[in-house]
């Protein structure tokens, strides 16, 4: 299986390493000319994954059109780029594994719906779970999701990618993968700005379970299934992302918790905090089916400027209810 990758930022070029580790030849498409050259040169992704040396089997494009022919495309992208980049690809019945994690703005729809609407013949899968890029270029074992629809493709696709240090596990339930990985995005600046604010590790546990709990009322909400949500696609990678700063969602977490501006610390135009562009479209989005989620609503207004110690008082001050109630209305 022939395979692509579109997207040559670190996540982009981690999957394409690991592709290439299955012995065939790989390509990676990127936007930016210098990291074609320097991969295609050097074995090196110096803007983004510099400290890996990558496969001789990885080689760079700037031409989607050098895609054509690949059996598989691993779109790894960002959430809000995605559309417009899919929008140029000759795609036509090709498989689309979808590695970004997000809602699309403006439609609120999931990545995968986005695809679905401008590609319909192509099958979806989505790859989701607890990855750093630079762990998993490195070789260091991962483990994650991969969900579609389709039996035959699904166990083609995991034969493909699975390596001995990078391990997917099954799902038919592409929603709840989806869900998972946009949600804690969000989820992980709660979790930084309770350490940039010095709230202590009890905050941030309590954060996580709380916040797990939206992530599941949404997921339920949306058609996707508690275990998914409680599996490496939700719960495994809500954990990794609130607890360490590489994760770019809890640094910038950190730098709210600190008081500085959003503006200031989303300047950074090659990295890019999903969570920060997913979480008004999230507390939106689950206004709209009806769902509580306080914590979203909480990053949302310190994204738009608000006071630490204001919003933690006010999700301090809500009223006391039943920790096992499956879901709550909206204002409750």
């Amino acid at each position: 299986m022939k395979i692509g990758v579109i997207g040559g930022g670190a996540w982009g070029t981690a999957l394409a390493q690991v592709a290439a580790a299955g012995g065939d030849p790989v390509t990676l498409w990127a936007r930016e000319p210098e990291v074609v050259r320097a991969i295609n040169d050097d074995h090196r992704n110096p803007l983004f994954l510099p400290d890996v040396m990558l496969s001789d089997r990885v080689h760079a494009t700037g031409s989607l059109g050098a895609l054509a022919g690949v059996d598989a495309l691993l779109v790894v992208t960002p959430a809000q780029h995605v559309r417009a980049i899919l929008a140029e690809t000759a795609v036509g019945a090709t498989p689309l594994v979808l590695c970004a994690k997000g809602i699309e703005a403006g439609t609120r729809l999931l990545v995968g719906e986005v695809a679905a609407q401008l590609h319909p013949r192509a099958p979806i899968a989505v790859l989701s779970g607890p990855t750093f890029a630079h762990e998993v270029a490195a070789g260091l074992p991962t483990a994650v999701t991969l969900a579609c629809g389709d039996a035959a493709l699904r166990r083609a696709l995991i034969a493909r990618l699975a390596r001995p240090a990078f391990r997917l596990y099954a799902s038919d339930d592409v929603t709840g993968a989806e869900i998972g990985g946009a949600v804690k995005n969000v989820l992980a600046i709660a979790c930084g700005v309770v350490e940039g604010a010095g709230l202590g590790q009890n905050a941030r546990a309590a954060l996580i379970a709380r916040g797990f709990a939206e992530m599941t009322r949404f997921g339920l909400a949306r058609g996707g299934r508690s275990e998914t949500l409680a599996g490496l696609s939700g719960l495994g990678d809500l954990v990794l992302t609130c607890s360490s700063a590489s994760s770019r969602n809890y640094a910038l977490g950190i730098g709210l918790g600190q008081g500085r501006a959003a503006r200031d610390l989303l300047a950074d135009k090659r990295s890019v905090a999903e969570g920060a562009f997913t979480a008004p479209v999230l507390r939106d989005a689950a206004r709209a089916v009806g769902v509580d989620m306080p914590v979203v609503a909480a990053v949302c207004a310190l994204l738009g400027g608000a006071a630490v110690d204001a919003v933690v008082g006010t999700l301090l001050a809500r009223p006391l209810t039943s920790e096992m109630e499956p879901s709550a209305a909206v204002g409750r």
